[in-house]
């Protein structure tokens, strides 16, 4: 089955085709329908912002391999078989559903101790879904609410990701919050901070049409770090405080230099993004873990968040990030539109008589 995968392993970036990773349709061998699977014919597949990373080997592939990477995990589909035993969900043919690309074993050490996120067999139903079908265990698949599209349906995993950052922000009503970056993510995380009450809610955009999104979704204040001093502005805005919480959703190395000195003592520091693999950030120990008290962590992936966010889908505004379509067979085009960071989201439809 022909599936949008990574062909050589490299830099995006790269301006030489040589070295850089590319993408293109390679047919690859597609897994029989297992006793408790499903099969889902695929709608939309959203590229995530990890996607060129994966292309580029920082998920662990060798430099110069040629092995294809399959792509594509943000996906919404239409169910076309069950297997004989995938029957505790309820789910049927013809259902419009979206999930979760990983499935945690439920058995190694980590998903026995709560942590699904380091599941040693997570991996084992990773299939692609930039391709026209795919098939996913039972438990990976979630039925889509009536009042969700299938453009909105692909967003349920990056959804996801806001919800678990949301469990991380240990968020209060009338903190102070500043998310950095105005991608998917940040645009999303900006939504759901106001609902929970933030305040002082500042978005940090180098790109004009992102900062005016991010306005128009619940920002009150907004920093161009290219022509701002962002210690200064933040300190602005907060009147010295700084923010109980700061969320980057950027992955950018030259953005997360300031992050630290604009938290509020006793705040929470959240590093949400994906960022290049040697990449060392100095930290003052003694100035932000000893004088500030600050809690500083990431985010992997979503354990224990797709119910939540599947009832959060429709609560969202979804347009901005569903308005940018390319057909399967153009994927590499794609690919090529989102490293330009012109469009806020892209989506692949991969069957052209869905809508």
């Amino acid at each position: 089955m022909k599936t949008l995968c990574g062909v050589r392993v490299g830099d995006m970036k790269d301006p030489n085709p040589e070295t850089r990773g590319l993408v293109d349709l390679v047919d690859i061998p597609f897994p029989e329908l297992g006793p408790q699977d499903v099969r889902i014919k695929v709608a939309y597949c959203a590229i995530c912002g990890s996607d060129p990373h994966v292309v580029g080997g920082c998920f662990g592939e060798a430099p110069g391999s040629t092995k294809p990477i399959p792509l594509g995990h943000e996906i919404s589909g239409i169910i076309l078989e069950l297997g004989p035993e995938a029957n505790h969900k309820g789910l049927k043919v013809g259902d419009r559903v979206a999930g979760n690309f990983l499935r945690p074993c439920g058995g190694c050490y980590y998903c026995q101790n709560g942590q699904q996120q380091f599941c040693e067999n997570a991996q084992t139903y990773n299939r692609p879904g930039d391709a026209p079908e795919l098939i996913w265990h039972e438990d990976q698949v979630y039925k889509l609410p009536d009042n969700v599209s299938l453009k909105e349906g692909c967003l349920l995993e990056p959804v996801s990701i806001i919800v678990r950052m949301m469990d991380k922000a240990q968020m209060k009503v009338g903190m102070r919050v500043c998310v950095c970056g105005g991608g998917p993510i940040g645009l999303l995380a900006l939504q759901t901070f106001k609902m929970y009450g933030a305040t002082s809610l500042t978005l940090i955009e180098p790109i004009a049409d992102r900062r005016a999104l991010g306005k128009e979704l619940g920002a009150e204040y907004l920093i161009d770090p290219m022509t701002q001093d962002v210690v200064e502005a933040a300190n602005e805005i907060t009147a010295g405080l700084g923010y109980d919480v700061v969320l980057d959703c950027s992955g950018s190395p030259r953005a997360v230099a300031p992050l630290p000195e604009i938290a509020a003592k006793c705040g929470m520091l959240i590093y949400g993004a994906q960022y290049p693999n040697d990449y060392e950030m100095p930290f003052n120990i003694s100035k932000y873990c000893y004088f500030k008290e600050l809690t500083v962590t990431g985010v992997m992936v979503a354990p224990y968040a797709y119910p939540r966010a599947l009832q959060l889908l429709p609560h969202l505004n979804l347009s901005c990030l569903t308005n940018t379509v390319f057909e399967l067979d153009d994927g590499v085009k794609a690919f090529e539109a989102q490293l330009t960071g012109k469009y806020p989201k892209i989506l692949i439809r991969c069957n052209p008589d869905i809508d």
